[in-house]
């Protein structure tokens, strides 16, 4: 049902991504984070938040914090996955290149060790 409803706005507005730029305080670690449209993670430990259907779109009730889980090639930084630790939604992300590299190397070390 909430799924129909967020189609037929995306549908009514005509737009799936919605540039947005935002600022905003890393719930996960207090960073401050200056957004350029197309952050959707703190670059310090990560997090994101679970806040869009489509990217940029702010429908998202859910609200709950985007745990980084893995790391993997896909673009020519790579991708992130993260899982919402309150409703378990998987999103891919890519890594920018003001993200921690210490960080980076944890998230994929702690995904290689629970393969």
């Amino acid at each position: 049902m909430r799924e129909e409803r967020y189609l037929v706005q995306i549908m009514q507005s005509g737009k799936i991504f919605q540039k947005r730029e935002e600022d905003f305080c890393c719930e996960q670690c207090g960073f401050f984070v200056v957004g350029n449209g197309y952050t959707n993670h703190c670059p310090s430990c990560l997090y994101s938040k679970h806040v869009d259907v489509f990217p940029g779109d702010r429908l998202e009730p859910c609200g709950g914090l985007m745990k980084p889980t893995a790391l993997e090639k896909g673009t020519a930084l790579g991708k992130l996955t993260h899982v919402c630790v309150k409703c378990g939604f998987v999103r891919k992300n890519r890594v920018h290149e003001a993200d921690s590299f210490e960080t980076l190397l944890a998230v994929a070390r702690k995904s290689a060790e629970q393969r």
